[in-house]
């Protein structure tokens, strides 16, 4: 990829010499189009439908200057190194396949004027002792297995007195080259008499609309004619677009027919620009491995190859591949998959269609955050205010907006500010954590929202271990609204016979960061799972504040954040939290993960598949909390997370602080930031003082009524004894 992607995820080039076998595998990507490292084939044992039936091979991508092969990216340097800070004076124009390109250019440069000057993802990388290799050094260096060679621009070079030909006829005879690729037929064909017959040729397609200047002829009109191709090569790499189209407002659609035209021409068919940090049609929910799947079994065709920047995530899809494709019954053992107000990365929060997507893609246990309207009716919704969740700013109701500075310090307009029936004329909004990425537009809009009553009559009859309920601002509610949700929760589940629940293998889970809602149920002797969210900054916890906690929950929320410290998106270590939560016998559930490859820290690579599998293997969370459920459910399906020594490398953990280290020891000045100590939680942060008395301030004098069918009520209740009722009503009903 071009510079445009080094400010965010993804993986730095780093000193090869120096790298472990796992990290230097997945890192040739980024220090090696005119060079691509390490072809590799997965060791899976299902059948695809390749042209031989083999595992499509996984190809990390990464490049010519005084007559020795270089291993760049790009023909232009200043695109991928900091060779204009070095050479200032030394940017130059010339004509390539009849188009002006100025920069900086390769064949100006001999090999020992060409040293450490590499673009990184990330960017802290970009100053470091990192080698430009001829293509023999970084064999003699690195020693993949196999070396794809991809020559571009042969005609360029020919112009200016280098023999590209001959250079690859010299190269190819040390037996490491398995592939040769050109977007020039003519080239491949001037190699044809003297090349290896255990050398594959591979004629790449660029742009549709661009031509092959061997031929002056364009790629589009190449596609038909696969069968002159064949006469020369022995298969075809063509950009993934060609296989799977994308619409101009980025959604893929219906495959072509390409991969089964090449295999019927006897060609194999490699898919390339792939990247987890690229840009992804909305259907795979920034989801890198899932872009994958497509190209190995929907359309009933499996493409011969993939060429990637990230080809630890391409080995992690081509292994998943049998076990995705097997029937399977959900099994909600640890660790757990939580929703984040549904799945929310897809659909706008808690709304029909979030949770139906949470259940559909294999969530064990979905989520209700407890807001109250000015009826008095429990929804579920995110947040309390309006502004976040809904277009309200767009309705009648936009002039309400108020500061209450016991919630929030802006302004908002709040749920308890409308009624159940004003809120439903709203539209739902989705969710966008990071301002850069935009969740699926075409339903940022959709759903319908939910009433608590809707919730727990959703889930009754769905394949899930359970559900979880949020309790957010008890304290205000119960002061300023007249609302107890203690005693909303302990009235309903009693009305509703919790031991007919528990007979229907729903467990039931209240969340609060409030350790006195906590509390108050556990002296009431509830049956529910009390779980308690810690405070999101804090990296340690006394042994007498983990002893308080004990006496109210049996589980703990922790964040991300206090599981691995952090400092510049590099992970630093690993806290004890999470070991000393579980020595003290509660269960710990991690949160938010997400897919959008900003969210993990460098280490895990821009691909929450490595985050989730190292919180697994190294941390042994309980759980995880996620805006993406189906990410979860599919790594739960691997069938090779058990296998101990015998892990496959893409199902090793990362390597924690390895990256940090790495900085400290290659990049002057590079070591992130030392920090402070984090906080610690200590009692003073856990004990609070009894929730205040609830007085009845909203809604009418009537203790309750019948709902409709779609969960409203007539007559609000003025009390949570009055709403405890109506709920309990509900659930007793729909369990006998």
């Amino acid at each position: 990829m071009a510079r445009r992607s080094r400010g965010h995820g993804g993986y730095a080039a780093t000193s090869l010499a120096t790298m472990l076998y796992y990290y230097c595998w997945f890192l040739l990507l980024l220090s090696v189009i005119f060079v691509i490292a390490a072809a590799q084939r997965p060791q899976v044992s299902s059948t695809f439908k390749t042209l031989t039936g083999n595992a499509p091979l996984v190809i990390a991508r990464g490049g010519f200057s005084d007559g020795a092969g270089i291993c760049l990216r790009e023909l232009l340097m200043d695109n991928c190194t900091i060779i204009s800070r070095v050479y200032p004076d030394g940017k130059q124009t010339y004509r390539i396949n009849g188009v002006q390109k100025t920069g900086w250019f390769p064949l100006d440069y001999n090999m020992s004027s060409l040293s450490e000057a590499l673009w990184t993802r990330t960017n802290k990388f970009d100053f470091c002792n990192l080698r430009i290799f001829s293509v023999t050094g970084f064999m003699s260096v690195v020693k993949p297995s196999s070396l794809w060679l991809n020559v571009e621009h042969s005609i360029f070079y020919t112009e200016h007195g280098l023999n590209m030909t001959s250079y690859i006829l010299s190269v190819q005879k040390l037996d490491f080259v398995k592939y040769i690729s050109s977007p020039e037929l003519g080239f491949l064909r001037s190699l044809s008499g003297g090349i290896n017959r255990k050398v594959k040729l591979v004629f790449r397609f660029l742009d549709k609309a661009l031509s092959d200047p061997s031929t002056n002829k364009t790629y589009n009109f190449m596609l038909s004619n696969l069968t002159f191709i064949k006469t020369i090569a022995s298969g075809i790499m063509v950009p993934k677009t060609y296989i799977w189209p994308v619409t101009t407002d980025n959604y893929v659609q219906f495959p072509t027919q390409i991969v089964k035209d090449a295999h019927s021409a006897g060609l194999e068919i490699y898919a390339s620009d792939f990247s987890n940090d690229g840009n992804f049609p909305y259907n795979y929910s920034y989801d890198p491995l899932g872009e994958y799947l497509p190209f190995l079994s929907d359309g009933d065709f499996t493409v011969d190859g993939v060429l990637t920047d990230h080809p630890l995530t391409a080995s992690e899809a081509i292994g998943s591949f049998t076990t995705l494709n097997t029937s399977r019954k959900t099994d909600h053992a640890d660790p757990l998959i939580i929703s984040h107000n549904g799945a929310s990365g897809d659909y706008p929060d808690c709304t029909d269609l979030a949770y139906e997507k949470a259940v559909a893609d294999g969530a064990d246990v979905i989520d209700c955050s407890i807001q109250i309207t000015k009826d008095g009716i429990p929804i579920c919704m995110s947040s309390i205010d309006l502004f976040d969740t809904t277009d309200i700013q767009n309705s009648k109701f936009s002039s309400l907006a108020s500061v209450i500075p016991e919630i929030q310090t802006k302004a908002g307009i709040f749920t308890f500010n409308l009624t159940w029936d004003d809120i439903n004329t709203l539209r739902p909004k989705i969710s966008h954590p990071y301002y850069d990425f935009v969740r699926d537009p075409r339903y940022a809009n959709r759903g319908k929202l939910f009433s608590l009553f809707d919730f727990m009559t959703y889930a009754l009859d769905k394949d899930l271990a359970g559900v979880i309920i949020i309790i957010k601002n008890a304290a205000f509610m119960a002061k300023s609204l007249g609302f107890d949700v203690a005693d909303l929760l302990t009235t309903d589940f009693s009305h509703a016979g919790y031991k007919n629940l528990t007979m229907k293998n729903k467990e039931v889970m209240i969340q609060s960061k409030d350790s006195a809602v906590l509390v108050k149920l556990k002296q009431l002797k509830t049956h529910f799972k009390l779980v308690y969210t810690l405070p999101s900054t804090v990296g340690d916890a006394t042994a007498s504040s983990i002893e308080d906690i004990k006496k109210f929950a049996d589980a703990a929320i922790v964040d991300r954040q206090s599981v691995f410290v952090e400092s510049n998106g590099f992970i630093l270590r690993e806290t004890n939290l999470v070991k000393d939560l579980q020595s003290a016998g509660l269960a710990v559930y991690a949160k938010v993960f997400r897919n959008e490859f900003i969210s993990p820290p460098q280490d895990f690579l821009a691909d929450e598949t490595v985050e989730i599998n190292t919180y697994v293997q190294l941390v042994h969370v309980d759980g995880f909390i996620t805006d993406f459920p189906k990410t979860l459910r599919r790594y739960k399906m691997k069938t090779c997370r058990s296998q101990g020594d015998g892990l496959p490398i893409c199902m090793k953990p990362a390597q924690i602080g390895f990256l940090a280290e790495l900085l400290e020891a290659d990049c002057a000045g590079g070591m992130p930031p030392a920090l402070a100590p984090m906080p610690v939680l200590n009692s003073m942060d856990v004990v609070e003082p009894p929730l205040p008395a609830a007085k009845p301030k909203i809604g009418t004098s009537s203790a309750g009524s019948t709902p409709h069918s779609a969960g409203h009520v007539t007559a609000a209740p003025a009390s949570a004894a009055g709403a405890g009722i109506l709920l309990g009503m509900v659930w007793a009903s729909l369990l006998t």
